[in-house]
């Protein structure tokens, strides 16, 4: 089986979306709350692969929300090895994944992806690239555990994720009551303790 080059990695919040419409997106992974309705900005993309999840940025379980689970990281993955079906030689491809706001899902989901395309990436070089892309990434710290443990990373892919907030703090100070705020305080604490 022939694998995909995926050439160009898209993270982006759903009013962002319409702005990527010409850019030759293939496949796209879309985050939403449950509940929120489905996006319509993607009738003006050109013909692509979408897979929908549904469940929301949360780090502890609250009343009538859904948290990230092994499920969701499991399509997640599956979502990823679907990337080689069908794939021609020398066919480039461009990933999409968003969530509202482009920043926690979405990268979780990312990084996640990039780390089982390049299982040999030390995770530094996993995050430096997801800086690269997404400059505000706030992964969902329950996404990245769940990740670690299903792509056997023992624990260094949280342990990186904890240097990752410590980077993003000392970039981005404000995060840190805003991560609060969101009932994320444990997040802030993982980058003190970095």
């Amino acid at each position: 089986m022939k694998t995909l080059a995926i050439s160009s990695r898209t993270i982006c919040g759903i009013e962002e979306l319409p702005v990527h419409s010409k850019s030759g997106v293939t496949h796209v992974l879309s985050i939403l709350d449950p509940g929120h309705p489905d996006i319509h900005h993607f009738e003006a993309f050109s013909k692509h692969l979408r897979t929908t999840l549904r469940f929301h940025d949360i780090i502890d379980p609250l009343p009538g929300q859904i948290m990230p689970a092994k499920e969701h990281v499991a399509a997640i993955l599956a979502f990823g090895a679907s990337l080689d079906k069908g794939a021609v030689e020398g066919t480039a491809g461009h990933l999409l994944v968003h969530c509202h706001m482009g920043i926690s899902r979405s990268t979780a989901a990312m990084i996640t992806l990039m780390a089982q395309g390049d299982p040999k990436a030390s995770e530094e070089e996993l995050f430096e690239r997801l800086r690269q892309i997404r400059g505000k990434a706030w992964p969902n710290s329950v996404m990245i555990a769940l990740a670690d443990e299903k792509l056997d990373r023992g624990g260094r892919l949280v342990a990186a994720l904890r240097r990752h907030y410590a980077h993003q703090l000392a970039q981005k100070p404000e995060y840190a009551q805003w991560m609060r705020d969101l009932g994320r305080g444990r997040e802030v604490e993982m980058a003190e303790a970095a």
